[in-house]
């Protein structure tokens, strides 16, 4: 190939504005605006600007504990609306918090404690209006399945209840300290694909586990596989009990029936939201009126009166169950954690208000801590409560007020009525409620609009169903962090053109109509350029840039002159990425063409800078716009003394 003399273009047709370089910054300045943009995208302390000491004072209490702010403006209105609220989801709570104690194989009462100081704790620092505090399933499966891995239930009772505790404690530590440190992001990884799995594959799980209380079974699997669950249904078959299972189909039946009436007729909710207690009552009257404990109905027997008893000294900090419990608390916080911040950001969006997932993590961590110290175990804000209490018409938090104080009068006065409940009924609540987390629509929905979601959340699904919680749980994290490398290991790359009557490049594969410039091969890189990608990117541009000389000498088009990267969405880059596009550059130049850039961002076009790429490359072949550099390369192409020799095929792309 010959020494080619190129005429650059002249003053005219330069850029108007010339790509900038960024004014440098010290070192301290430029890591304080990456720590401020990391942890700090919402810009908390904008508030505090200009604010005198005792205002900002009043702001920063205002920012842990919500209740200052609102409360000044409370009206008797929203306290009846919070009423009837509080009052509703507290006829939820009371069975829904026995079952699912039972489900975590802890004493029922404990369900009724974690419905008490929680929410108190929660209406003074939450910022969710909607959101009604209390015991989940998946936590109470996980908190079993975990614990129980170790320590039996059955055979060590208090040991069990003391790991409960801690396991609380620890979560609640690590939910507070994500809070205070900013990193809610986190969370993020459990994307809507991962949780629409998980939750369906635990409540799946969790239905199963219930036919032991639905068929009076009195030894059952703790394996939570559905394999093992259904090895041991039918392994006693000799052993089930008609009655306990006609009482189990019947009260199931009924739930579903009022559930399905309350969706056909919103304004009658409170039906679906009664129906677990007033199934409670009638089991239990049933019970007192027939003797059926005495014919293999089980009941739940006593529970005694009194509020929650200190548990902080119960709390286990030795070895070998302190990283047992550890264990089980950051993995059951998470995953409370991420469903309280999703049912809360859902129902605020319908009520058109913003809720700091930041804060909520401080206010979720921080009433699990408490519950800690009071004999509660794992709380959050379930979606079945919630939406009770979003149909309801609640206005603030005082609705998980109301449903503490009813909680409190229970456990005053009204739990030795208890008694006779039927175990049977706790199973057909939690089966009823359990069906409704199994969301097949959304699963429909995310195979048409994205496969790889429903890969994701399939993954998800069955890794609960036919392993456990944990591996579920771990494939569907997997699998998305997998996609996430994907997206930055193999970025998109492709070829713009220009589209009829205007200055506008784009896609040639999404706009049909969009026609090549001669001479001119322009691609677009849309992802930032990283070590993970540089390798791949400098193959897929020479690969464009074969296919694009094979092309035109097929058609005996004018050959390829200019290689354009349009770097508008090239956000950041590091060494590696540098080097890729001198190793480019290099090539390009072997190969008698010119490299061009068109509109490197700001982090860019300063790396480029430092790395004296730009000097290498000439300041006159960067442009703000595909546009300019197109103009420009236009001109050069009707301006050069000759033309440029044709491309050596015998240098190969990977031939450096």
């Amino acid at each position: 190939m010959g020494n080619v003399d190129y005429v650059y273009p002249p003053t005219k047709m330069e850029s108007t504005h010339g790509v900038a370089v960024p004014p440098p910054q010290t070192f301290f300045n430029s890591l304080k605006y990456s720590l401020k943009e990391t942890f700090f995208p919402d810009d908390p302390f904008r508030q505090f600007k200009n604010q005198k000491p005792s205002r900002k004072f009043l702001l920063g209490l205002q920012y842990f504990f919500p209740v200052f702010e609102w409360a000044p403006r409370y009206t008797f209105q929203f306290l009846k609306s919070d009423l009837v609220s509080g009052i509703t989801i507290a006829s939820l709570a009371i069975p829904q918090g026995i079952s699912y104690a039972k489900l975590a194989n802890l004493p029922p009462i404990l369900g009724l404690y974690s419905s008490f100081i929680p929410p108190l704790v929660y209406a003074i620092m939450g910022s969710s209006r909607d959101l009604a505090v209390g015991t989940v399933a998946v936590a109470s499966l996980l908190t079993a399945a975990m614990l129980g891995k170790e320590v039996n239930a059955s055979e060590n009772p208090k040991l069990y209840l003391h790991l409960a505790f801690t396991a609380t404690f620890f979560a609640g530590v690590l939910q507070a300290s994500l809070g205070l440190l900013r990193l809610g992001f986190i969370v993020d990884f459990l994307s809507h694909a991962t949780i629409v799995g998980f939750m369906g594959g635990a409540a799946t799980v969790v239905c199963l586990q219930q036919l032991k209380g639905i068929l009076g079974l009195d030894h059952f699997t703790h394996a939570t596989d559905v394999v093992s669950v259904l090895r041991s249904v039918f392994t006693q078959t000799h052993q089930w009990r008609w009655e306990s299972g006609l009482l189990g189909c019947c009260f199931l039946f009924f739930l579903l029936v009022t559930r399905y009436f309350s969706k056909r007729r919103p304004k009658f909710f409170w039906i679906s939201a009664m129906a677990p207690l007033t199934s409670v009552i009638l089991g239990s009257i049933l019970v007192y009126l027939t003797h059926a404990e005495k014919h293999g109905v089980q009941v739940i027997g006593n529970l005694k009166k009194g509020l929650n008893p200190p548990s902080i000294t119960d709390l286990v900090f030795t070895s070998p169950y302190m990283s047992l419990a550890a264990k089980t608390g950051m993995i059951t916080g998470i995953i409370a954690l991420a469903e309280g911040i999703a049912v809360g950001r859902s129902f605020a969006m319908f009520k058109n208000y913003h809720i700091d997932g930041n804060k909520e993590m401080i206010a979720i961590g921080t009433m699990n801590i408490v519950g800690s110290f009071t004999s509660c175990y794992l709380t959050t804000g379930p979606f079945s409560r919630s939406a009770v209490n979003f149909n309801a018409g609640c206005k603030t938090a005082v609705s998980n007020v109301v449903m503490a104080m009813a909680v409190m009068i229970t456990l005053l006065l009204l739990t030795p009525l208890f008694h006779y409940t039927p175990l049977v009924v706790l199973s057909a609540i939690i089966i009823a409620a359990m069906l409704g987390l199994i969301d097949y629509e959304a699963a429909i929905h995310l195979w048409k609009v994205d496969k790889f979601d429903f890969i994701v959340c399939m993954g998800a699904y069955v890794g609960v169903v036919f392993g456990s919680v944990e591996i579920g749980l771990v494939i569907a994290v997997a699998i998305s962090l997998l996609r996430l490398l994907l997206f930055v290991a193999r970025p998109k790359t492709f070829v713009l053109g220009n589209l009829p009557n205007s200055m506008a490049y784009r896609n040639t594969e999404q706009y049909q109509n969009a026609t090549s410039v001669p001479g001119i091969l322009i691609l677009s890189i849309d992802a930032p350029i990283y070590f993970a990608n540089a390798g791949y990117l400098r193959e897929r541009i020479g690969r464009w840039i074969d296919e694009e000389e094979d092309k035109l000498k097929s058609s005996g088009e004018t050959s390829l002159q200019y290689i354009i990267l349009d770097m508008s969405a090239v956000g950041n880059t590091d060494t590696s990425g540098i080097s890729m596009l001198e190793e480019v550059k290099k090539i390009v130049d072997r190969r008698g063409l010119k490299l061009v850039l068109a509109n490197p961002g700001a982090e860019v076009t300063k790396k480029l800078n430092k790395s004296k790429f730009i000097e290498k490359l000439g300041k006159e072949w960067m442009y703000i716009t595909v546009a300019e550099a197109v103009e420009a390369c236009n001109f050069m192409l009707h301006t050069c003394k000759q033309n440029p020799p044709k491309t050596d095929q015998s240098e190969p792309w990977n031939n450096v």
